[in-house]
């Protein structure tokens, strides 16, 4: 089962490690493994002046340390193609954000260097689409790809997770992912920002595992009320460890 947990952007290097510490804890607790993931850009910020992370360069340098200190693998996002190869020195896992899943040289060149990819469905699109997403990679080198559902826009602000996709997505050979983070939000909803509704988050993973799916990304924080990006999306470390064993007992049902 794969667990891809962390918060939404890189907000210093004390709160990466102490995140990525702190969630080791409980999976080690719980006898299984995860990806941290952070994002070093949060390039489609809905506002100019949103915080967006603390750049390739830096963000970089603070997830290589993570893999150091913490002895766990991570992933994180690139928006042009330029950024690839750098990332790849660093990250486990290549994350194509969702409004970039149909960007052809962005999706080629990641593949090329080697790395496993994970490629988060348009809110635009429908699961059947993804087909092309995966011819992309795959005709590019990628062997190790994982496809993620995070919701599809409904009217404004809003999106809707159809469980059929789960399956859809499966059947293109590869594991899918539920990212019932995202999928919780409402994009563009505040004022200048995106909101969201963090309770339906467990609902949304637990109803993904049932359907089907091979792991979740969730993002985690400390305290959610304070983050610099996604609040609202995130869920309190404090209830990760509760909720990923629900998530392992309904696994292990589904077998």
């Amino acid at each position: 089962m794969i667990f891809i947990l962390g918060p939404c952007v890189i907000e210093s290097e004390d709160h990466c490690l102490f995140m990525a510490t702190m969630i080791r804890s409980i999976c080690r607790r719980l006898g299984v493994e995860f990806i941290f993931k952070a994002s070093f850009d949060k390039a489609n910020r809905t506002s100019a002046g949103s915080f967006r992370g603390p750049g390739l360069r830096e963000g970089l340098r603070i997830l290589q340390l993570v893999k150091k200190e913490v002895g766990v693998p991570v992933t994180s996002d690139i928006h042009e193609p330029w950024q690839a190869e750098p990332a790849a020195e660093v990250l486990d896992i290549i994350q194509i954000p969702a409004l970039l899943s149909r960007q052809t040289e962005l999706i080629a060149v990641a593949a090329r260097t080697g790395r496993p990819l994970n490629i988060k469905k348009g809110q635009f699109m429908a699961p059947e689409d993804m087909a092309h997403a995966v011819e992309k990679a795959t005709a590019n080198g990628c062997r190790t790809l994982y496809l993620t559902e995070r919701g599809t826009t409904f009217g404004y602000n809003n999106l809707v997770v159809d469980m059929r996709s789960i399956a859809v997505m499966r059947r293109l050979g590869f594991p899918v992912i539920m990212d019932a983070s995202h999928a919780v939000q409402r994009p563009g909803a505040g004022e200048g920002c995106s909101t969201g509704d963090s309770e339906h988050i467990p609902a949304l993973a637990q109803a993904a595992l049932a359907a089907g799916a091979d792991g979740v990304f969730l993002e985690v924080h400390d305290c959610p009320a304070n983050a610099r990006s996604d609040g609202q999306n995130q869920i309190s470390i404090n209830k990760l460890e509760a909720l990923l064993a629900r998530l392992l007992k309904i696994k292990a049902a589904c077998a």
